[in-house]
């Protein structure tokens, strides 16, 4: 008798069982190849030698940042989709270019910027520099992009010979300083915005009480544009030995002289000497090999990133951990209340590096480093009050990078001794309160709100009711409390008087050569400027530098190793780019940011320069 055959649904959940058994055996075939990768590159990725002769390749990428931002790795195991970075610290394209300058194995630089997107003047500046002493070394460099906007053509003027593919141009634009204003917008949803503010030039709170921008916060933003402007334009034409004026023509000229040139954009500038060479990428490949030599079937190179993974290998240096030490801690970011990740400057993790700043014995003296448009005026005051203590310690340095206006000036005012560059963004010494109310909005709605309190500002929390007189008188006299003390620490900080502050406070926005002028910073110079001169005034002969940051777990370093070894799976399916263009829809988040939970001051004041850009 024939065995009787398993029933329809015994089968089918047969079946659904082996697809579970095959979908487990292929996940756990998944973790173990990403495991195996994992070792190999925390093992094996160093193991290459560098190249005996060889060009240094400098790949600029994204956004060149003081310090990047933390990533969740997963997030970033997830959504990475390109081989470049987002982000690039400047320290490490300038510890890159000062290292190679003595080393014999580097015999030229060559400078690959068609992945640079975005640099601040001041950090190019810093970046300019470490190019100019790599250039003093007698050896070439070659800069190279299919096409330059003013941020890498600034870069590339450094180069003995700048090349430029025939398809591409240089685009100078100019810099400029645009909002978006919601007056209007806001009137027909029926939302009010109660301002609070104490400086007549804190425009941070106009693009929500007016339709375009005020004659006084104009002649602000055209002060520290054009002083920028200025810098730029000067030193691009000193660099590429250009007749004074001629970038500020070339702009205005720009649509006639194209038109001359038949629309070439590359012959363009190549007939006004902005370039040197019109190359295609193969014809620069073989130009490079014939001068640098081969490796590969590829000019002979090593690129900066592996390159400056070779100098951080562990290696034994006798006595340097005697040697007193200079510590350098980066502040960057919106200013906030409570532990932050790197990128935003929390008031509570920050406080944590200043005081193991201060339990570090060998240091001698400390350099914060801030890049930040300000925010919270309570966390503002947490960081400020930190450093003072501190400063019972050990001297504290401040390094202005591309920005510290308003909140960043406010935990810099105290430092003994501030540094800028000339094209810092700084000052913005001004308070504002902002508080939106819906009462409006959800009456239209047939949505109202009533009840009972025990006092007239019972309700002043509530969002969906009107502000009472009281409860604005509040936020009015809190704002000003807040502006008297910012006036108050700066005047001492900078050994000053209370109204010759008043005179460049208002919520001005000074650039770092202006404020030297005005004795808000001491002296102008990069981080390693700050640094060098932190140690003479220590009189220090030799030292070494000491960064403090915020250490990571062990799950947060595994992660971070694996997400760098592992191949995005949204590249896989395509789906990478539909978010980005989603979010190219969106209008200015400046609101949003400021309401954001995270972001929120615990009583709605602020110390920020919505206003201060980086061009």
């Amino acid at each position: 008798m024939s065995k009787e055959k398993p029933g329809i649904i015994r089968r089918f959940f047969r079946l659904l069982g082996g697809v579970f058994s095959l979908i487990r055996w292929l996940l756990n075939a998944v973790i173990a190849i990403v495991m195996v990768v994992l070792i190999i590159n925390l093992f094996a990725q160093d193991a290459k030698p560098l190249p005996e002769k060889a060009a240094l390749t400098l790949v600029p990428s994204g956004t060149l940042v003081e310090q990047r931002t933390f990533a969740d790795p997963i997030t970033q195991l997830m959504e990475q989709s390109s081989p470049y970075d987002a982000e690039t610290p400047i320290h490490d394209l300038i510890e890159s270019l000062d290292t190679a300058k003595n080393d014999k194995r580097v015999t030229a630089l060559v400078l690959d910027l068609n992945h640079l997107q975005q640099a601040g003047l001041s950090k190019l500046q810093e970046v300019g520099q470490a190019l100019e002493r790599f250039r003093a070394s007698g050896k070439p460099v070659i800069a190279y992009a299919d096409t330059y906007d003013q941020s890498r053509y600034y870069l590339a003027s450094f180069a003995d010979e700048v090349y430029l593919n025939p398809m591409g141009g240089v685009l100078i634009t100019g810099f400029g300083y645009y909002g978006t204003y919601l007056q209007e917008a806001l009137d027909k949803l029926h939302i009010n915005f109660h301002i609070f503010r104490a400086g007549t030039y804190k425009s941070a709170v106009e693009p929500f009480t007016r339709n375009s921008m005020s004659n006084a916060a104009r002649e602000n933003a055209a002060s520290w544009l054009n002083d920028l402007w200025a810098a730029y334009t000067a030193r691009v034409e000193q660099l590429r030995d250009l007749p004074p004026g001629f970038v500020e023509r070339y702009v205005a000229e720009l649509p006639e002289s194209l038109a001359t040139a038949g629309g070439d954009l590359a012959r363009l500038a190549l007939n006004k000497g902005l370039v040197d060479h019109l190359a295609t990428r193969t014809e620069l490949t073989e130009k490079l090999k014939s001068r640098v030599g081969v490796i590969d079937n590829d000019y002979a190179h090593i690129d900066h990133k592996t390159y400056l993974s070779h100098l951080r290998l562990p290696t034994l240096q006798p006595g340097k951990q005697t040697q007193p030490a200079i510590g350098v801690i980066v502040a960057n970011g919106n200013i906030v209340d409570g532990p932050q990740p790197e990128g935003t400057i929390g008031s509570e993790t920050l406080s944590n590096l200043l005081q193991r700043a201060r339990e570090d014995s060998s240091l001698k003296a400390l350099v914060l480093r801030i890049d930040s448009p300000g925010g919270s005026a309570f966390a503002s005051e947490v960081i400020r009050n930190e450093i003072s203590e501190t400063q019972k310690i050990m001297p504290v340095y401040v390094s202005m990078g591309s920005m510290a206006a308003s909140g960043g000036y406010w935990i810099a005012a105290g430092a003994n001794q501030i540094w800028a560059t000339p094209t810092t963004l700084t000052g913005s010494i001004g308070v504002f309160g902002l508080v939106p109310t819906f009462e409006n909005s959800l009456e239209k709605l047939g949505i109202h709100s009533d009840g009972i309190g025990t006092t007239s500002i019972a309700d002043m929390n509530r969002l969906d009711r009107p502000l009472s007189p009281q409860a604005a008188q509040i936020l009015q006299l809190s704002v000003d409390n807040i502006y008297n003390r910012f006036l108050s620490l700066v005047a001492q900080g900078r050994e000053s008087t209370i109204q010759s502050i008043e005179q460049v406070a208002e919520g001005r926005v000074w650039t770092g050569q202006q404020a030297l002028e005005r004795g808000l910073v001491d002296a102008l110079g990069t981080l390693q400027d700050t640094i060098e001169g932190a140690a003479k005034a220590q009189n220090l002969e030799h030292w070494q530098v000491k960064h403090i940051s915020r250490p990571l777990t062990f799950q947060e370093q595994f992660l971070k190793q694996l997400a760098g070894s592992a191949v995005s799976l949204p590249r896989w399916l395509g789906t990478d780019a539909w978010h980005r263009k989603l979010m190219n829809l969106l209008p200015t988040g400046e609101f949003a940011e400021l309401i954001s939970a995270d972001a929120r001051d615990p009583h709605n004041l602020y110390l920020k320069c919505l206003s201060c850009v980086a061009p």
